[in-house]
Order: C-alpha cells, then sequence, then structure tokens
C-alpha cells in the first residue's frame, strides 16, 4: 500500500511543481501587487503540498514517527519565515520569499531521504541562517556607509581567501575551508557577495579604463588566490561574476571578448597545471570509458537522471546513494531521480524566476552601486545553479560547486540566504527613491 501511495504522490508532487513554476512567470507579468496576491497564497499552498507529500511517502516508506515531528518543525520554519519577511518588511519582493522557501521545502524532502542525520544538522543551520538573514535587509536600508566602502569589501576578500590558501584544510585536493572555534566554513562561499559589493563600488564611481583596470587588478587577485587553493569551482564564478558586471556597467564589447579570450587562455593553462582538471574534463568527454573510475560520479548521475523519466521513481523508491558526494554535488540528480524530470526542469525554471526578479529590480533602481549589486547577485545565483545542473547532466565538466538551498553544506546555504536577504534590502532601497522621487515631484507641482 505504501508503495502505491507513494507511486501515486509523485505524479501530484510533479503538478503542484507545475503550477508553482508557471506562477512565477505570471507575477513577474503581472504590475498591480492586488493583481499579485493570489498569486502568491496559491504558490504558498503548493509549497506545502509539495513539502509535505514528499515526507508522507518517506513516513509511508520508513514507518518512523520521528520524521513526522521533524516535518512539523520545519513546516513551522518554513510558515515563520514567510511571515516574518511579511509582516517586518512589507516593501520586500514575495516572490523570491517564497522561492527561498520553496527550494529549502525541496532540500528537507531530498536531504532527509538521503541522509536523517545530515537532514537534522542542515535543518539547524538553515534556522540559524533565516534568523541571521532577517536583520539584513534593515542594515541595506539603513547604513549610510555600504556603497563607500568599496575598498573594504576587496582588502576583506583577498585576506579571507589568503587565510584559507595559508591555514585551510585540505578537502578533496582543494584548500576550500578553514576551521575556528570548532566550526568549519567555506569563506570563499561569503566573500562572492563582498566580492560583488567590490565591483559595484568600482563601477558605481567610474567606468573609464583606470578604473576598470584597477577593479580587473583586484578581480584577477581574487580568482588567482582561488586557482592556487584549487577551488576552481569558485575562481570561475568570481571571474564570469566580474565580466557580467563590468560589460553590463560600461557596455564595452572589447571588455567582453577580451575576458572571454582570458578565459579561454586560463583554462588551457589549468588544465596543463592541475591533474583533478584533467580527470574532470576526461570524465566529461567520455566518462564510459572510465566508468569505473574518474567517470564514475558523472555515469552514476545520468543513470539516476535517465532511471527517474519524467515523474521519478518516487520519494524512497530510487538509489541516490549511489553518487558519489550526492548530497553536494549531485543532489539534482537525486531529485530528478526521485521526484521526475518534469519537476528538476520545473526546479530550474524557479530558479530562474528568481534570477529574473533580480534583473528586473536592476532595471528599476536609480543608484548606481546598488543596481550594480543586484545584477552582480544576480549573476551569481544563476551561474552557480548552471555549474551545478550542468556538471550533473554533462553539460559541462563537473565543478564540484553546490546547488544554491538545495545541497548539503552550511556554508552554501547561509551564504545563499545572505544573498537573497541582500536583494530584499535591495528592494526596500527601491521603496525609499521611489517614495524620495515621488515626494519631490509632489513638492514641484506645490511650487507651481
Amino acid at each position: 500500500m505504501a508503495h502505491v501511495i507513494s507511486d501515486l504522490s509523485k505524479y501530484v508532487i510533479a503538478i503542484f511543481m507545475a503550477v508553482y513554476a508557471l506562477e512565477c512567470f505570471l507575477v513577474l507579468l503581472r504590475k498591480e501587487e492586488n493583481e499579485k496576491s493570489g498569486i502568491f497564497i496559491r504558490q504558498v499552498i503548493c509549497m506545502f503540498m509539495v513539502h509535505f507529500l514528499g515526507f508522507a511517502a518517506i513516513c509511508l516508506e520508513t514507518g518512523d514517527p520521528s520524521y513526522i515531528i521533524f516535518y512539523g518543525f520545519q513546516e513551522i520554519l518554513l510558515f515563520a519565515t514567510i511571515a516574518l519577511f511579511r509582516v517586518v518588511y512589507p516593501e520586500a519582493d514575495r516572490l523570491l520569499v517564497n522561492n527561498m522557501c520553496m527550494m529549502l521545502a525541496i532540500s528537507f524532502v531530498v536531504l532527509t531521504r538521503i541522509s536523517y542525520d545530515k537532514s537534522i544538522r542542515q535543518f539547524g543551520i538553515v534556522a540559524v541562517s533565516l534568523i541571521i538573514g532577517l536583520f539584513v535587509p534593515g542594515l541595506i536600508k539603513r547604513v549610510a556607509l555600504v556603497p563607500y566602502l568599496t575598498w573594504v569589501y576587496g582588502a576583506l576578500g583577498v585576506v579571507a581567501l589568503t587565510v584559507v590558501f595559508i591555514l585551510g584544510s585540505v578537502t578533496n585536493g582543494s584548500n576550500i575551508s578553514y576551521t575556528a572555534g570548532g566550526i568549519t566554513f567555506q569563506p570563499s562561499e561569503f566573500v562572492k557577495i563582498l566580492f560583488v559589493f567590490f565591483i559595484a563600488g568600482m563601477m558605481a564611481t567610474a567606468t573609464d579604463f583606470k578604473q576598470v583596470f584597477l577593479s580587473a587588478v583586484c578581480a584577477g587577485l581574487h580568482v588567482l588566490i582561488l586557482v592556487l587553493s584549487r577551488d576552481l569551482g569558485s575562481a570561475v564564478i568570481f571571474f564570469v561574476v566580474y565580466l557580467g558586471m563590468i560589460f553590463i556597467a560600461t557596455h564595452n564589447y572589447f571588455y567582453l571578448f577580451a575576458g572571454l579570450i582570458a578565459g579561454a587562455g586560463a583554462s588551457v593553462i589549468g588544465y596543463r597545471l592541475f591533474s583533478h582538471v584533467r580527470v574532470r574534463v576526461t570524465a566529461w568527454l567520455d566518462p564510459w570509458r572510465n566508468i569505473d573510475n574518474a567517470g564514475y560520479q558523472v555515469t552514476q548521475s545520468l543513470f539516476a537522471i535517465g532511471t527517474g523519466g519524467w515523474f521519478g521513481m518516487g520519494v524512497y523508491q530510487g538509489n541516490p546513494s549511489s553518487i558519489p558526494y550526492v548530497e553536494k554535488d549531485s543532489v539534482f540528480s537525486a531529485v530528478a531521480e526521485e521526484m521526475g524530470v518534469l519537476f528538476a526542469i520545473f526546479m530550474i525554471l524557479v530558479c530562474l524566476s528568481s534570477f529574473l526578479v533580480c534583473m528586473k529590480l536592476a532595471a528599476r533602481l536609480e543608484e548606481a552601486f546598488y543596481r550594480y549589486v543586484a545584477v552582480g547577485l544576480g549573476i551569481t545565483y544563476i551561474f552557480q545553479v548552471f555549474l551545478t545542473i550542468g556538471g550533473g547532466t554533462r553539460l559541462i565538466p563537473l565543478t564540484g560547486v553546490t546547488l544554491p538551498l538545495v545541497s548539503y553544506g552550511g556554508s552554501s546555504v547561509l551564504s545563499t540566504i545572505l544573498l537573497f536577504s541582500t536583494i530584499q534590502g535591495l528592494c526596500g532601497i527601491r521603496r525609499q527613491e521611489r517614495d524620495y522621487y515621488e515626494d519631490d515631484a509632489y513638492d514641484y507641482e506645490e511650487e507651481e
């Protein structure tokens, strides 16, 4: 009986996810807030149904009542997050809040299915991260010095990455983590946000060749330290974010093409210098020939996606644990295997809608610094999504980066929640700008 219910639930889960993803783009097309309120309510219903059905299948398959208690705590956390952002920050983008909670709900289901112990630990980290994130929008709105600390952001980023390079612990051949006070974290996850603030500050000051050159030197230093630390996935993200922000700020195709040529050259050098890069490229080109070693993770990931089919095998019906590092690098494949390729595609569309929210917000912000921050954070988010999903589907070589808000990892989830909260702060800045210009126009009319 449990298998029958689990098998039927996968179709219902796909329908709710399809409705949620469709509503994301309907929101973007609506202009009036009163037209959006009904959509947001339907999205919340879809989100909680996906979460409920996922855990119902887990409880039925395992017969363990402790999952019900764990599910209850997750429901409370998700509902509290939606309610608090609505009450404390009425100007917050509700679509972005809903998307963040939807991705966390998917993460709770998938990680609980893969490893109960890890899911409990991740839940604790998410709870603390959301509490911290709740204060960020207010700080962004109220701290007037935020746009003027450009070189502080750059210096802090370089120092943090250097400390990890010198003193950090080695994980899978890369110096990416640092332990302080018994807590291990990955500084590059947080430096990404500081890096965006640095480039935004540089471009808001001036966009001439001298300014671009100075920003390139500092950006190159960030990337160089990451390369020396063998954290090549993060290095690629920093490079693409820098190139995207510079091009959008200057509209200069010379910088874009020069950056692409430099990136291609750096890729060739990286391939020749680092053996693990050559292993990943070999696995990407022909994983089947190296299925027992270098290509094992890629082939298992592809097998999982293919086995799941359009609607998946059902929660707790697949074998995601057969994929190495499934809870981190290959969580997308686990989602596709048990919830279906259609569900996974709708999840990608949800991520894309979050990116479009950032770009739409950037287009409406008047102050250049905040506009570039919105652009940079949007690129950071969507490019990391691309790297993770692209690596798992063999579109590109594996990079070892996590799927934001879904993969297991404390630093990743905290930094992504801080990223989303920063964007909510920019929504508050947008509200302040709009009120200012409306008041200014009113005063002008009074004088007339």
